[in-house]
């Protein structure tokens, strides 16, 4: 059922040993995707500029559109766990107001 191991491979053994300067040990890292030798030409830069703005275009519009969405959920959550506007600047009922005519008349008009 189990398969023999391959005993060729060693598994992580550098590829080379690591050399001695002055008590130093240093060891050669090989990176798994190491840099390109030279620069691409002009036209596949372009090409990877494009499909990166497209890229990046695409995640900032999903991260506004879910941010939006995650903004209407909270208000309706907002609004049936209250049973009317969660939000009070928005209440016509506003006690910050003037009060009205119809009051002001009322309070100077003797009692009888």
């Amino acid at each position: 059922m189990t398969e023999p191991q391959n005993s060729d491979r060693a598994p992580n053994v550098p590829s080379h040993p690591p050399s001695s300067n002055n008590g130093h040990v240093k060891t050669k890292v090989h990176y798994p995707n190491p840099p390109d030798a030279a620069n691409p030409d002009p036209a596949t830069l372009r090409e990877q500029w494009k499909f990166a703005i497209r890229q990046y275009s695409k995640w900032y519009s999903h991260a506004w559109g879910t941010a939006i969405l995650a903004g209407f959920s909270f208000f309706a959550l907002g609004w049936i766990i209250k049973g009317s506007n969660p939000l009070p600047s928005l209440s016509r009922e506003n006690s910050s107001s003037p009060p009205s005519s119809d009051a002001a008349d009322d309070s100077n008009r003797p009692r009888p």
